[in-house]
C-alpha cells in the first residue's frame, strides 16, 4: 500500500489571495509576514536565523531538501521561521554529513510548512506589491477566514521581535569555524571584542574567534557603563529580527560609546549604528533576501556577491551629516550597503560577510575589524581596497 498523501495546506495573503499546497510540516496554523529568498542552497541556515523571527519564507529555488539536515550547520539553537513555503520537495535527501530530512526536521522543531504551489507567481506578487502579512494553515478553515486572520495579523514596520531572540544574560563563545575556516587569515590573537547579541548568526561568531580574539557576548540592553567596564578591545553589534526604528534600548547604549571603542555591526548592527549616528531608517519594498545580491565597494569599485537578509535600511543624509562616508551601496536598487566614519573608529555593513549560506567575496570586513582594534583609528579612504586585495593574496 502506498503511503497517504500529506494533507492540504494553504497561504493566504492579506491582498485576497490564497495559494493552496500540500503540507511537509506540522499542522497548525502560524502568521508572518511573507518574503522570499533567493538562494539556491542553505536552507538549514536560512531556517535557523534569527533575523527571520516573524517572517514565513518562501525559496524561489523549485527543489529544495536534496542534501537533508545536519547537526553542525545551524546559525542558533533552534529553527525561527514562522513558516516554510517551497515548489517541491525532494523525495530523497543524499549527503554524507546529513542526519536527518527536511521534513523530518522542520516536523521536530514544530514548524509548519507547505509545497507544491506556484512559488513563482507567489515572489512575483511580493516584488510587485512588496512583502505581506500572510497566514500559513493547515486547519480545514475557509480561504475568507485565512485572509481576515491575515490581515489581523502584526505589521514589520514597529515590530521588536529582538526581544523574542535575544540572549538572557552574557556569555563566552569558543566555537571557532573548525574544518571550515579560510586558512591563510588576518590574526587578532589576545585581543577582546564584546558582542551585542540581538539575535547573532553563530557563523559571525566563529568568524571572530577563528581569527584568534576571545569572544564575550551580552543582551542589546547592556548600558554604556558596562560595555565600557568589560574593557573591550572592540565591539561588535549583530544582526536581528524586526525594526530598527523601536529599539531605543539598543540604540542608547551605543550613543553612549561611540569614539571610545572601535565598533563593527552587521545587518541590524549596521540600522543600529547608523541610528547612534543620527541617521533615520525605512523599510523596503519587499527587503534584500538572498546569497546572490550585487554590492558595490566604492573604494575598490569592484562588485562583491553578498548574502542578504533585511526589510530595512538607512538613510543616507543623516549618515553623511554626522560624519560618516557610505563605502558600498546595493546595485539593484541603489540602497545603501557599508559605511565607515571619517572620524571615529566605526564601520558597519548591511550585509552578511560571514555568509552561511552564501559567498565568501567580504570577508576582509573580518580584518578591517581586527586591524582597527589594533590601531583604534578610523579606516582610512582606499583601506578596504587594500584589505580586499590583501584578501585575494592570502586566500591563494
Amino acid at each position: 500500500m502506498g503511503t497517504s498523501p500529506e494533507p492540504i495546506a494553504k497561504l493566504a495573503l492579506e491582498d485576497g489571495s490564497v495559494f493552496t499546497g500540500r503540507s511537509f510540516g506540522v499542522a497548525g496554523v502560524n502568521s508572518g509576514e511573507v518574503v522570499f529568498n533567493t538562494s539556491m542552497t542553505g536552507y538549514q541556515e536560512i531556517l535557523t536565523d534569527p533575523s527571520y523571527r516573524g517572517q514565513i519564507v518562501t525559496m524561489t529555488y523549485p527543489l529544495i531538501g536534496n542534501y537533508g539536515i545536519n547537526r553542525q550547520d545551524v546559525e542558533s539553537r533552534k529553527v525561527h521561521v514562522a513558516g516554510f513555503i517551497i515548489r517541491e520537495l525532494a523525495p530523497r535527501y543524499s549527503n554524507y554529513r546529513a542526519d536527518m530530512s527536511l521534513q523530518a526536521y522542520l516536523k521536530e522543531n514544530k514548524i509548519v510548512a507547505m509545497q507544491g504551489i506556484d512559488t513563482r507567481a507567489l515572489t512575483r506578487k511580493l516584488r510587485i506589491s512588496g512583502a505581506m502579512r500572510g497566514v500559513i494553515s493547515t486547519e480545514d478553515r475557509s480561504d475568507v477566514e485565512l485572509v481576515e486572520q491575515a490581515r489581523q495579523g502584526a505589521q514589520m514596520a514597529g515590530a521588536d521581535w529582538v526581544q523574542a531572540v535575544k540572549p538572557d544574560k552574557p556569555y563566552e563563545w569558543s566555537e571557532a569555524q573548525g574544518d571550515w575556516g579560510f586558512g591563510n587569515i588576518v590574526r587578532g590573537d589576545g585581543l577582546h571584542v564584546l558582542a551585542i547579541d540581538c539575535g547573532a548568526k553563530s557563523n559571525i561568531l566563529r568568524n571572530l574567534v577563528e581569527r584568534g580574539i576571545r569572544v564575550s557576548v551580552v543582551p542589546p540592553e547592556c548600558s554604556a557603563e558596562k560595555i565600557m567596564s568589560f574593557k573591550p578591545d572592540g565591539l561588535f553589534v549583530s544582526n536581528g529580527p524586526g525594526d530598527p526604528a523601536v529599539l531605543d534600548y539598543a540604540v542608547k547604549p551605543l550613543q553612549g560609546v561611540l569614539g571610545k571603542v572601535p565598533i563593527f555591526g552587521i545587518c541590524l548592527g549596521h540600522q543600529l549604528l547608523g541610528r547612534a549616528l543620527g541617521a533615520e531608517t525605512f523599510k523596503l519594498k519587499f527587503g534584500h533576501h538572498g546569497g546572490n545580491q550585487p554590492v558595490k565597494n566604492l573604494d575598490s569599485g569592484r562588485v562583491e556577491i553578498t548574502s542578504q537578509n533585511h526589510g530595512f535600511a538607512v538613510e543616507r543624509e543623516g549618515l553623511e551629516e554626522n560624519g560618516a562616508v557610505v563605502t558600498h551601496i546595493n546595485l539593484n536598487d541603489q540602497t545603501i550597503e557599508g559605511f565607515r566614519h571619517k572620524t571615529m573608529p566605526i564601520f558597519s555593513v548591511q550585509y552578511h560577510p560571514e555568509a552561511s549560506p552564501g559567498p565568501h567575496d567580504a570577508a576582509y570586513l573580518f580584518d578591517a575589524f581586527v586591524e582597527m582594534m589594533k590601531s583604534r583609528q578610523p579606516l582610512g579612504p582606499n583601506r578596504f581596497k587594500e584589505l580586499q586585495m590583501m584578501r585575494e593574496q592570502l586566500a591563494k
